[in-house]
């Protein structure tokens, strides 16, 4: 499935990165991330560290036949390869891997490439390279990046308005703090453990994607 630009911008507003450690014994994660993605989120990223390779991309490949249902954009998270091998809509990686690495090339025109970016020279650095947007951050703190970077609201600004393409905040975001983020100019939310570590995710995406909305009519 392609995406247009101002279809990635849209579906930035609430992007879910799957977390299967905070699974009942009972749920499968597709059957989490399908009441995720009926409740209100607008994007889907499959990380899974500790998964092995085969079942990682079976995983991986069942949430891209899940958000084809609900034509939601699927990539997979610094795996190349398994993004092309199961033809997700594209893959996110981190700044380690465009050095020397020419991603773009790698996975064609057509595919959905994300990069992550914690100051202004990254942020452009992922533009150079081709990506589709950014994810900026760690915004808040948080527990699945211990050594992630803390970013003030000004830095989130300059970031945001240093390149042309859209720009997801991530690290540490709940319904709590999200309000902090207005003004910023992001064009929407990435959670992980506010969505997959809740009690009910489906209804935590639902409180997440109003709040997100919200927050993203302030920056436009």
């Amino acid at each position: 499935m392609k995406f247009t630009g101002d279809e990635i911008r849209k579906a930035m507003l609430l992007y879910a990165i799957t977390d299967r450690t905070w699974l009942r014994e009972t749920e499968s994660l597709a059957e989490v991330c399908s009441h995720v993605l009926d409740n209100g989120a607008t994007f889907l990223q499959i990380r899974e560290k500790d998964l092995k390779e085969d079942d990682f991309e079976r995983e991986a490949a069942e949430l891209k036949t899940l958000c084809e249902k609900y034509r939601v954009p699927f990539v997979v998270n610094d795996n190349v390869q398994i993004a092309l091998d199961i033809d997700a809509d594209g893959v996110h990686v981190g700044q380690s891997d465009i050095r020397g690495r020419d991603i773009r090339s790698i996975i064609g025109p057509d595919k959905i490439l994300g990069i992550s970016a914690g100051t202004v020279e990254e942020a452009l650095e992922a533009e150079k390279a081709g990506a589709d947007y950014i994810g900026v951050g760690a915004v808040f703190g948080t527990s699945t990046k211990k050594d992630a970077r803390n970013l003030t609201l000004e830095k989130l600004k300059e970031i945001c308005t240093a390149v042309q393409i859209p720009a997801v905040a991530i690290g540490g975001i709940n319904k709590n703090n999200i309000k902090e983020l207005e003004g910023s100019g992001v064009d929407g939310i990435a959670v992980i453990s506010a969505i997959f570590g809740a009690e009910d995710p489906g209804r935590a995406a639902g409180e997440l994607y109003k709040l997100a909305n919200d927050m993203v009519k302030t920056n436009e």
